[in-house]
């Protein structure tokens, strides 16, 4: 189960803000993981449709195919630039902006001029317990879906309708709309991770 955000959690700025200065929307959630951060990263760093997955509902965000239940070697070298597609084959979004290994990924999708239409950051904190503290912030800009988003759905998959018809409708009420279908999306990939983090702490060392 995810945690409820703590008053000072909700309200501290946190590295990733500066992405997107001016949000026109956010999103924050967090989980308190029974596993040191030295044993989360791992999972946050593989994270991508195609990839590793995004631990949410993979018949929306995966093509079906399950998220991976175990650290894929071949997937924990990432750096600024590198792409960690939000859908299968995806080769724009989601950008690497900002990454400090064990510590603070920050992930964007990019306007055609380079600026940050959304930043998705993911900030590891210990607790010193031996517990991390994964809190997630979603920000969104002014210019936020984009023009992309208004063509029409190049297939059949559910994320990409969804998008294309939040980009139809008043701005008003779309942002409020994408938001809350974004934090019910981040709520079960918390929970995947939390998931998939303690239960590896616990096998131990294979």
């Amino acid at each position: 189960m995810f945690s409820r955000l703590t008053t000072n959690e909700r309200e501290r700025v946190l590295p990733g803000d500066c992405v997107v200065h001016d949000a026109a929307g956010q999103v924050m959630r967090a989980v308190t993981i029974a596993s040191p951060p030295e044993s989360v990263w791992p999972w946050l760093v593989q994270m991508g449709a195609g990839r590793a997955g995004w631990y949410s509902y993979d018949w929306i965000d995966n093509d079906g195919r399950p998220s991976a239940k175990t650290i894929v070697p071949a997937l924990q070298h990432l750096a600024v630039g590198d792409i960690m597609p939000s859908l299968p084959g995806a080769t724009d979004s989601f950008l690497v902006a900002v990454i400090q290994p064990f510590r603070d990924l920050v992930l964007t999708v990019a306007a055609a001029d380079g600026s940050a239409l959304v930043s998705w950051e993911f900030l590891l904190e210990p607790t010193g317990t031996g517990q991390t503290r994964l809190m997630v912030r979603g920000r969104v800009s002014a210019l936020w879906p984009g023009g992309g988003a208004r063509k029409s759905p190049s297939s059949s998959r559910p994320i990409e309708k969804a998008y294309w018809l939040l980009a139809r409708i008043p701005r008003w009420l779309m942002i409020p709309a994408a938001m809350f279908g974004h934090g019910v999306m981040q709520a079960h990939q918390l929970q995947g991770i939390k998931h998939r983090a303690e239960r590896l702490e616990k096998l131990g060392p294979v």
